[in-house]
């Protein structure tokens, strides 16, 4: 089991992360760079229900982990391609 100091300490600083990427998306000069904050905050959040899933040793949360990550790599790719426009 994960003592609990490490719990809160990795949730900060991904709650941390999280608030930079929102200043980067809300202040960011181009949509790639909001779409690359948009991306960090979904991946923290995914973090943060890991952490939060192996310290409750909730076993079905690794499932959904699973299926959130594809889903946002799949999302990633579709994102760069609309920004690419019709360059290829």
């Amino acid at each position: 089991m994960i003592p609990d100091i490490v719990v809160v300490v990795v949730l900060g600083l991904l709650a941390l992360s999280i608030v930079f990427a929102v200043v980067r998306a809300w202040r960011g000069p181009t949509a790639g760079n909001s779409a690359v904050a948009g991306d960090l905050i979904f991946f923290a959040f995914i973090g943060a229900v890991a952490v939060i899933g192996v310290w409750l040793t909730i076993d079905a949360v690794m499932d959904v982990i699973l299926i959130a990550a594809l889903l946002g790599f799949l999302s990633v790719l579709s994102l760069a391609r609309l920004i690419q426009g019709s360059k290829r």
